[in-house]
């Protein structure tokens, strides 16, 4: 008995070391399952926005604008901005944010300062 015992550790060996390894490769695995992710649909208009749902929770968020407008739009949120947007086009733009409020705006010259901006909140 006394046999099988001593060698039990150093057939164990394997196997623990075969759990350590899955262990290393779930950890970020699980990690990311746990990283939320959520898409906003932006609608603008002469002169504001509309942000569908307006709260979300932190993580990857993918900001779908639509330009209902008649006149070129933008969407700018936490540094990153889509591309002038023409009427009746729309354009994603993917941010990973943290829990806080972010400011948005269109950067057209004079459209900011019409109404196109708010705060999104980001639990």
């Amino acid at each position: 008995m006394h046999r099988s015992l001593s060698s039990s550790p150093v057939r164990l060996l394997p196997v623990l070391a075969a759990v350590v390894a899955v262990s290393a490769f779930a950890g970020p695995a699980s990690a990311a399952r746990t990283h939320a992710t959520a898409t906003i649909k932006v609608t603008a208009t002469e002169f504001k926005f509309v942000l569908s749902p307006s709260t979300v929770k932190h993580g990857t968020i993918t900001f779908t604008v639509v330009n209902k407008g008649k006149l070129a739009h933008d969407f700018k949120i936490a540094g990153k901005a889509t591309p002038q947007i023409k009427p009746g086009k729309s354009a994603k733009l993917t941010v990973t944010l943290k829990a806080g409020k972010y400011p948005y705006l269109c950067t057209v010259p004079g459209h900011a300062a019409a109404g196109m901006k708010g705060t999104l909140v980001v639990k």
